[in-house]
């Protein structure tokens, strides 16, 4: 029997019984689009938090106050210490190191800011005129902090795109003046529409001088440091030498944390991949309960065409034939199905996407080829035992149906 002849004659038997090859095909179906949906979500969720990092700016350094425990616990609680502050002090010490080409402190805190007889609860951020390229912000129109030394209280503010809305309509803001908790402060420019940025939504932000952030918030302290570096090259040596000056500063404890932007892509790169992968083989489980399922109807199968396969042996077809005429058969239920859920799980993906916009929900190909391939596998590995038992059967004592 040749292979054309072996597949011909399979399909035949599947298209006699479309019921049956429907529901076993819809099962396989299932199977592979929830891997290639879920796989999608997990990808989706993955490009979304790297474009978020992305848009920090390149070559960025992070300093937290507190040195980062293995305890879980927050720096200091289990010995009773509390956390030395970050000052601007030590933000224009880290600016004088070599490599270093920008520094912005930050303050972080919520005010009141009201226009007349308009106002809102909004995030107040303190900082300095670099913070504009290092987070790679866009300005709408007028202009950003202005240049000069960072304990400068200057009363002016730049504000997000939806408070410049809620407060001035349609109106030109620049010039105007806000009420920010019990200071006035003379809006120089608007940020344009950006959304959300780790955490921040820069559509709500108010962002003034941080000397005067830390006047209205009564801190003395800074929230984190932001430091770019001069180059790639130059990330790991900036992160010692600021480690090491901060040391230095603290009287020689090691009190604040220093991160790169590369080491956080990275730790997130490798949770968030195996989340993909974790939720891929949950979903791939369901495979191999279509598979039980084609191996349960193959087996029922073989009971009910025991005279069929009792002819062919008859014709002269061997043992290996009927085990081929059989895995073909699971062969083609699985591809058909397979080939369903892939279907199925690209026009899953395509509504989340329209649903979320802003998550990147595309599944990845190797996720496709490995549910795709799982399921034929499953397929034939699953139809073995029926195949093997339909090629075992005897001839005469299956044409007499003994």
């Amino acid at each position: 029997m040749r292979l054309a002849d072996t597949f011909a004659l399979a399909w035949g038997t599947l298209a006699q019984q479309p019921r049956r090859t429907a529901l076993i095909g819809l099962a396989m179906s299932i199977g592979v689009g929830a891997v290639v949906v879920l796989t999608a979500l997990g990808e989706g969720a993955r490009g979304y938090v790297m474009a978020q990092f992305a848009g920090l700016g390149s070559n960025l350094i992070i300093v937290i106050p507190g040195r980062a425990e293995t305890t879980g616990a927050a720096p200091g609680v289990l010995s009773g210490q509390t956390t030395r502050d970050l000052t601007l002090d030590d933000a224009d010490a880290v600016a004088r190191i070599p490599w270093v080409a920008k520094v912005a402190p930050l303050n972080v805190g919520t005010a009141q800011v009201t226009r007349g007889s308009l106002g809102r609860e909004a995030v107040l951020l303190g900082s300095t005129a670099p913070l504009l390229s290092i987070r790679d912000m866009q300005l709408g129109r007028g202009h950003f902090l202005p240049a000069g030394a960072s304990d400068q209280t200057t009363p002016v503010c730049v504000v997000g795109d939806k408070i410049r809305g809620e407060l001035f309509g349609n109106a030109n803001p620049l010039g105007e003046w806000l009420r920010i908790g019990d200071r006035r402060f003379r809006v120089i420019g608007t940020l344009a529409p950006q959304g959300q940025q780790m955490g921040f939504d820069t559509d709500e932000l108010v962002v003034i001088p941080v000397a005067a952030a830390q006047q209205l918030l009564n801190t003395p302290s800074l929230f984190r440091i932001l430091i770019e570096a001069r180059g790639r090259a130059a990330v790991a040596r900036v992160k010692a030498d600021t480690l090491a000056l901060l040391k230095t500063r603290h009287e020689g404890e090691e009190d604040v944390t220093v991160i790169t932007q590369d080491a956080i892509l990275a730790t997130f790169d490798r949770i968030l991949r195996a989340l993909t992968l974790a939720v891929g083989g949950i979903a791939a489980i369901s495979l191999g309960v279509a598979g039980v399922l084609i191996m349960n109807v193959m087996l029922v199968s073989v009971a009910q065409r025991r005279a069929e396969i009792g002819l062919l042996k008859a014709l002269g077809a061997t043992a290996g034939h009927v085990r081929g005429l059989f895995l073909a058969e699971a062969g083609l239920i699985a591809t058909l199905g397979a080939a369903g859920g892939v279907v199925l799980g690209l026009a899953a993906s395509w509504a989340l996407g329209k649903v979320y916009p802003q998550l990147p929900i595309m599944p990845p190909l190797w996720a496709v080829v490995a549910a795709v391939s799982t399921a034929i596998l499953a397929g034939l590995l699953f139809a073995w035992l029926p195949a093997r038992r339909a090629a075992k059967l005897d001839a005469a004592l299956s044409l007499s149906r003994r």
